[in-house]
């Protein structure tokens, strides 16, 4: 069979990259085709755009790369009908992917979306097109099966969370190599270059107030050395080159930037600071548009503060500073912290999500 994967983010990379290494085990003769990143051409895929192309964040940097966005749209459509895969996989990435699935639909492609855009946060109505388009939705977020079933009438199919398998086995098979003997901070300030270059000056400000400390950078895959470097200056703040998990295993606390990764922080039992600061009219259009109480995964599947989100003017040194303190200091808001991660555990449940999520896609292909 032949499948066309697209992906737009690093953890779309992740997760599709675990996925076509699942296809290949349920289909020996699989031919996969993907937009995405190192890890999807890794496991065997064909790679058509890197997701380092692609990645666009808020409302005006979206705008502002429009006409490289509707380029790449276009691409994708020709790119398409001339591989005519038999299955189309869509993995988040809404703003593309969504267009793409509605001209795949006119085309008889099959579709499925694993990973569902969060239509509960915000564009609700987004869930009539992905009714009308798509034949499966995979989704990985335990609250997500209910809000399609009970708000929409649409039948999807928790796969459980990929990212439990990936850090288990992490944890289980992959061995520490120590990057420092000073006890470790690690810094995760995101994968696109316009977020770390906000976002990685105010964590800087820490090493300074916590000279006990060694301040790790988790560097994005898609980044240069130099990007990082620059902002280091003279501060001694090491850099962790494609080993996040690496370093995570042996934080003893970590400033994170919204998204995956603070999920990924909170698997592998760190306390970590949420921090997010956008483009000032993308970040108040979001809040006209966007419905949730919390920006972090951790604190949404939780329903409630686990862990301090610091955003926009709220992230500073200042607060940054009392929040780490506390994370590092306080044992009694340790303790519960522990007891919050361990119950997330709970909630997401344990499944070998990228087979399941590799059957549901093969087994579309035979019904």
């Amino acid at each position: 069979m032949k499948y066309y994967i697209i992906a737009g983010e690093a953890s779309g990379d992740l997760h599709g990259g675990n996925l076509i290494k699942a296809l290949h085990k349920k289909d020996d003769k699989a031919d996969i085709r993907c937009w995405g990143g190192d890890k999807m051409q890794a496991a065997g895929a064909t790679l058509v755009k890197h997701y380092r192309d692609l990645a666009f964040m808020g409302f005006v940097e979206v705008i502002a790369n429009l006409r490289t966005i509707l380029r790449n749209i276009d691409f994708c459509k020709k790119d398409l009908l001339a591989y005519h895969p038999d299955v189309l996989v869509l993995i988040d990435y809404p703003g593309f992917n969504l267009r793409i699935a509605e001209w795949a639909r006119q085309q008889e492609l099959k579709i499925v979306y694993y990973i569902s855009p969060q239509v509960w946060a915000w564009k609700a109505n987004r869930v009539k097109k992905i009714k009308r388009d798509v034949d499966k939705m995979l989704v990985i977020l335990p609250f997500e099966k209910d809000y399609y079933q009970d708000k929409w009438n649409y039948e999807v199919t928790y796969v459980g969370h990929p990212l439990t398998e990936v850090i288990q086995q992490e944890k289980e098979q992959v061995p520490v190599k120590k990057l420092s003997d000073k006890p470790v901070i690690a810094l995760l300030p995101g994968s696109r270059k316009q977020e770390i270059k906000v976002k990685l000056p105010v964590m800087l400000g820490m090493v300074e107030r916590f000279p006990q400390y060694q301040f790790v950078v988790a560097q994005a895959p898609a980044q240069p050395d130099s990007l990082y470097k620059e902002l280091i200056g003279d501060k001694n703040v090491l850099i962790a080159n494609n080993q996040t998990y690496n370093l995570l295993k042996q934080a003893t606390a970590a400033l994170v930037t919204s998204g995956t990764a603070t999920l990924e922080t909170a698997l592998f039992g760190v306390p970590e600071v949420v921090c997010y600061k956008g483009n000032p009219v993308s970040f108040w259009l979001a809040t006209k548009l966007v419905d949730v109480k919390y920006i972090s995964l951790v604190n949404l599947i939780m329903d409630k503060e686990v862990i301090k989100e610091l955003i926009q003017d709220d992230f500073n040194e200042t607060k940054l500073e009392t929040e780490l303190s506390k994370v590092l200091k306080d044992e009694g808001f340790h303790r519960q912290l522990m007891k919050d991660y361990a119950s997330l555990w709970d909630k997401l449940g344990t499944y070998s999500t990228s087979e399941l999520a590799a059957e549901e896609i093969v087994r579309l292909l035979r019904d």
